[in-house]
């Protein structure tokens, strides 16, 4: 993610093309941090490098949210993270070839915390997946109230054959190695690639994004 801080990085054009050689496909950015007309730029750049774009969804408002899901729409994002207001987003995103995971449990708070058990989680993502999402957006290492891997281990549950991707607070090759076993498919880094706290000895953002690569392989 281009995000740091649950904030797009507002350089975030030049970074694209630092990381270009790294060949990663999946890459992605938040709806707050700089405008609409740079999302627009990022998004093409990103289907530029063959890669599957993201937005995540942090905005703070029932209004600001629904506005960020036609943004997605409207540049033609191929997934939509987060969010809380399903049907609403659902409807918005309707006819459109946009994927969407919203948020399992309990998100509030900016940056975003997670409240909920496991049973709230599993239960929400049996309710998404019926609506038609494509999936959710887990924001297990933000947990306030339940185990990180429990919720994962949940949310696999309730999801089925959908797509399970954990959210914020990666910061680690162990981490990524339980999300793993515990039956996610993805996951998204951020702030530990951009401030050196996920390969504390290499200097470069490339070399951060290879020890993750590392990792998954």
């Amino acid at each position: 993610m281009l995000t740091r801080s649950d904030q797009t990085v507002t350089d975030g054009l030049d970074v694209l093309d630092d990381i270009r050689s790294i060949g990663l496909t999946h890459i992605g950015f938040k709806d707050v941090g700089v405008p609409p007309d740079v999302l627009r730029e990022l998004n093409r750049r990103i289907k530029d490098m063959g890669a599957t774009s993201y937005l995540e969804v942090v905005s703070t408002t029932p209004e600001a949210s629904l506005a960020s899901a036609r943004v997605a729409r409207d540049i033609g994002i191929d997934r939509l993270l987060g969010g809380t207001q399903v049907d609403d987003i659902l409807g918005i995103l309707a006819g459109s070839s946009v994927e969407y995971l919203p948020f399992p449990g309990r998100p509030f708070d900016h940056p975003t915390k997670l409240g909920g058990s496991p049973h709230d989680v599993e239960d929400g993502c049996r309710r998404f997946r019926a609506k038609g999402c494509a999936g959710v957006d887990l924001l297990a290492y933000r947990a306030t109230e339940a185990d990180p891997i429990e919720l994962v281990k949940a949310a696999r549950r309730g999801i089925g054959d959908g797509i399970l991707l954990v959210a914020g607070g990666v910061k680690s090759a162990a981490q990524i190695h339980a999300l793993a076993a515990a039956g996610a498919d993805a996951f998204t880094i951020g702030s530990a690639a951009f401030d050196g706290s996920y390969a504390p000895s290499v200097g470069s953002l490339r070399s951060q994004l290879r020890a993750v690569l590392d990792a998954c392989g």
